[in-house]
């Protein structure tokens, strides 16, 4: 099984593709697709999905996780992330994947074993799990291996949605 794990983002969006060989997890690709505030904000979400889309077709995951959005003190900066999560959303959706959603919390605690986890925490299961001999940079692209890794130790019991 290949899984696409994303980090939602407009500025940035971190992505990691894992495959799952038996009880091995090996990692395919990982990255960022990064948009500039000097571009209209409608080019930057286009750009989010022409970039996403080409990562999906290059990669051919199976399926994607993602990560749900939490409350965030800036309502300009949610609402500028729930607007490029829609789009990657989206993106998915015509691409036929199913999604999977996970909170930040089910993430620390997957993969480190403990919900209040810190980030750098995070990031060294992450370079643990996929054997890297560092941890993914920036911290966008460990983030979005974190949420596949999340993905594939999941029971898969979370809801899903995807086009029948």
């Amino acid at each position: 099984m290949r899984v696409l794990g994303i980090d939602p983002g407009l500025a940035i969006m971190g992505y990691g593709i894992i495959d799952v060989e038996g009880n091995r997890l090996r990692p395919v690709e990982y990255g960022v697709i990064e948009t500039t505030s000097k571009t209209d904000y409608p080019k930057r979400l286009f750009q989010l999905h022409v970039e996403l889309k080409k990562i999906i077709e290059s990669s051919k995951p199976e399926e994607v996780a993602m990560e749900e959005l939490f409350f965030n003190k800036n309502i300009t900066t949610a609402i500028s992330v729930a607007q490029a999560r829609g789009v990657e959303i989206l993106t998915c959706m015509e691409m036929g994947l199913p999604i999977y959603e996970y909170t930040p919390l089910q993430i620390k605690q997957a993969v480190v074993g403990y919900g209040r986890a810190e980030k750098h925490q995070v990031q060294e299961m992450v370079k643990m799990f996929l054997h890297l001999k560092e941890i993914p940079k920036p911290d966008d692209a460990a983030d979005g291996l974190a949420i596949a890794i999340t993905h594939i130790h999941s029971a898969k019991s979370k809801a899903h949605f995807e086009l029948k």
